[in-house]
C-alpha cells in the first residue's frame, strides 16, 4: 500500500459517511436547543436580523436559570423529604431567594401555595417566669 492514499477510493474526499453533523448546542456545550431559540428569535422578529452569537448566549442564560431553580427546589423537595419537584418545591425555592423572587415578582405559581409566615402580633404573649416575679417583689421595697 502507498501513503498517498490509494484504497481509500472516492470515500475519502471531502464529507464521508461516517461523518455526523454536530449541533450548536453541543459545540457549546450546552443542553438547551440553540437552533430552536434562534428560529424563535428568527421568527419573533425582535429584530430585522439575528447574529450567530445571540442565540447562543440566550441559551446559556435560560440554562442557568432553569439549573439555578431545579437546584433549589431540589433542595427544597428533599427539606420536604419528598424525591419528586412540585409546584410547591419550586414556589418556596423562588420566594425564599432573593434574586429570583425579584426576577419573579409578578409570576404567579400554580398549586405554589405561600410562604409559612404568621405575624408576630398574633403569636401568645410570653408569660413572665420566676426572675420576673422576684424582681418585681424586690421594686416594691
Amino acid at each position: 500500500m502507498s501513503s498517498t492514499g490509494a484504497g481509500k477510493g472516492i470515500a475519502g474526499r471531502g464529507k464521508s459517511k461516517g461523518t455526523k453533523s454536530v449541533s450548536r448546542s453541543h459545540k457549546a456545550g450546552l443542553q438547551f436547543p440553540v437552533g430552536r431559540i434562534a428560529r424563535f428569535l428568527k421568527a419573533g422578529r425582535y429584530a430585522q436580523r439575528v447574529g450567530s452569537g445571540s442565540p447562543v448566549y440566550l441559551s446559556a442564560v435560560l440554562e442557568y436559570l432553569a439549573a439555578e431553580l431545579l437546584e433549589l427546589a431540589g433542595n427544597a423537595a428533599r427539606d420536604n423529604k419528598k424525591s419528586r419537584i412540585i409546584p410547591r418545591h419550586i414556589q418556596l425555592a423562588v420566594r425564599n431567594d432573593e434574586e429570583l423572587s425579584k426576577l419573579l415578582g409578578s409570576v404567579t405559581i400554580a398549586n405554589g401555595g405561600v410562604l409559612p409566615n404568621i405575624n408576630s402580633v398574633l403569636l401568645p404573649k410570653k408569660v413572665g417566669k420566676g426572675k420576673d416575679v422576684i424582681g418585681s417583689v424586690s421594686q416594691e421595697f
